[in-house]
């Protein structure tokens, strides 16, 4: 990925003029992009690798894999949130970490680990560099340098089980090579959250990833059967049947726990054939507590498409600006998106009963256009909210989740409290949201702000985030979803699973990792 924004240069447009126009109606600014800089002008902080730890490093992964080139520090120099990008592009020397190493094997991790641990050389695991909520941050305090290990040598499909429906894939792919190496077995993961395009497997399985169709596949952590891991301490292989009684399973301690109790080095999952159809069919409803009961009544019923999504109204009034729409045409209220993938049978037939229950839910069917669109661009909103921190315009986003019966409240108590912390400066903000989600029992809620950036953009948004935080924590949602905890959300993780869960997760920490050198400042707090 380009260095200063998200995805590659071929994804950056230039503003639509419809967007331009609401921008100069709305935040009074022209939409004219400011300068950026090349990477090469980017000062850094000077590395504090020793020659003698340089040696150490290059004895384990090779000369050739241990780099303290500015390009490859200034690129593993944090992940793709907002405030990432307004660092990378402010003036002044940035943090990065002193040197990026690229192993090749587990037994490579594993061989780096432990002369870090020895030599007191804090650990960062990169894989797709996504992070949106500080998660590759290198932390240094109280070590003598702080690596980044970057994975994408570790990108190979080692094991193909079609009779079980398994696959087993290195940490280091990226979601489109993956789905590649699996499709000339006939097979797809269908996990695609937004950063697919980027994010790695062992990445997905690190922040526990959620991809857009997950209704029908499931989160990535459902797709887990076994998981290799490298520590300070040694390997732990985990995970040898489709379900067990041998105690707890500590799978679900290292799905999620990014990066700081091991390096997630392989991965075994559950894949499905490549899907034979899809179809498509795009809803509107009156207003978004309409479209959410709709949503509630369709999965409550075990009738859930593939993907199924609903815009508030905020969001799809946007989306429509973004098509040049800026009437609403024939579509008003909030839209909703569903496709399913299968047979053609089995399409036909659940995507009759999904049909049926949304329409007597109160939806009005929209045909299969508004889907098609949503999918054709769904890798694409990044781009925008790039374009648009080009132009003086904040724009991020957070995301939570909770029960059915609390999600109006959830999402009226973080909607308020974000315009009100942004709006304090007299200042207009816009805060749109959709579910993307959906559970028997409950469901996300995905928040999009924009904003007329003030003079300090980073604490601007850092207490509209501390606000929304502190929201959704006394709304009884959950502090994410799907976004990982990282740095950002570490203040909300002991309000999230109490004192003695802290506890629990220091205990585990200490027992493999007692020299505390596995991506210090995330997660735990």
């Amino acid at each position: 990925m380009v260095w200063d924004a998200w995805g590659s240069p071929s994804g950056h447009k230039p503003l639509p003029d419809q967007i331009r126009g609401l921008l100069a109606q709305v935040f009074g600014v022209s939409g004219e992009p400011v300068a950026r800089r090349d990477e090469g002008d980017v000062p850094l902080r000077a590395s504090a690798l020793t020659p003698e730890h340089r040696a150490g490093l290059v004895a384990v992964a090779g000369a050739d894999n241990v780099s303290l080139g500015h390009r490859d520090r200034l690129r593993h120099a944090g992940g793709k949130s907002t405030p990432d990008l307004l660092r990378r592009r402010a003036s002044g020397a940035q943090d990065a970490p002193d040197a990026v190493v690229f192993p090749a094997s587990h037994d490579d991790v594993l061989a780096l680990l432990a002369y870090c641990a020895e030599n007191a050389i804090a650990v960062v695991p990169f894989g797709g560099g996504t992070s949106v909520v500080g998660g590759l941050d290198p932390v240094r305090t109280g070590f003598a340098a702080v690596i980044a290990v970057d994975l994408r040598r570790l990108d190979t499909l080692t094991e193909v089980d079609p009779i079980s429906g398994t696959a087993t894939l290195g940490a280091g792919l990226q979601g489109p090579r993956a789905e590649e190496l699996l499709a000339a077995h006939g097979l797809s993961l269908g996990h695609f959250p937004q950063s697919f395009e980027y994010a790695t497997i062992g990445g997905f399985a690190a922040t526990r990833s959620s991809g857009q169709a997950s209704a029908g596949y499931g989160r990535f952590d459902d797709m887990i059967e076994r998981l290799r891991i490298a520590t300070p301490a040694g390997t732990l292989d985990l995970g040898r049947a489709p379900a067990s009684a041998a105690g707890p399973d500590l799978r679900e301690l290292f799905s999620g726990s990014e990066g700081t109790l091991g390096i997630i080095t392989e991965v075994t999952l559950r894949v499905h054939p490549v899907s034979e159809t899809t179809a498509y069919q795009a809803w509107s409803f009156p207003d978004f507590a309409t479209g959410a009961n709709a949503l509630r009544t369709v999965i409550q019923a075990g009738a859930a498409p593939t993907v199924m999504r609903l815009s508030d109204e905020a969001e799809t009034g946007l989306n429509l600006a973004r098509a040049g729409n800026i009437g609403g045409g024939s579509v008003g209220g909030c839209l909703a998106v569903t496709t399913f993938e299968g047979t053609a049978a089995h399409v036909a037939a659940r995507s009759a009963e999904a049909s049926a229950l949304l329409a007597a839910a109160g939806g009005t069917a929209l045909g299969e256009t508004p889907a098609q669109e949503w999918e054709h661009g769904r890798f694409s909103a990044p781009y925008l909210r790039d374009a648009l921190l080009d132009v003086g315009i904040l724009c991020e986003t957070l995301e939570t989740a909770t029960s059915w019966s609390n999600l109006a409240n959830l999402k009226a108590k973080v909607t308020a409290a974000l315009v009100d912390t942004l709006t304090q400066g007299g200042a207009p903000a816009l805060v749109m949201c959709h579910i993307s989600h959906t559970y028997p029992t409950g469901a996300s809620l995905y928040f999009t702000v924009v904003a007329k950036q003030a003079d300090d953009p980073i604490a601007q948004w850092a207490q509209a985030k501390r606000a929304a935080g502190d929201a959704i924590v006394a709304a009884s949602g959950t502090i994410t979803h799907h976004h990982a905890i990282g740095a950002d959300h570490r203040p909300w993780m002991t309000d999230e699973i109490g004192d003695l869960g802290v506890q629990v997760l220091r205990a585990v920490k200490q027992a493999i990792d007692p020299a505390g050198i596995l991506n210090p400042g995330k997660l735990i707090p």
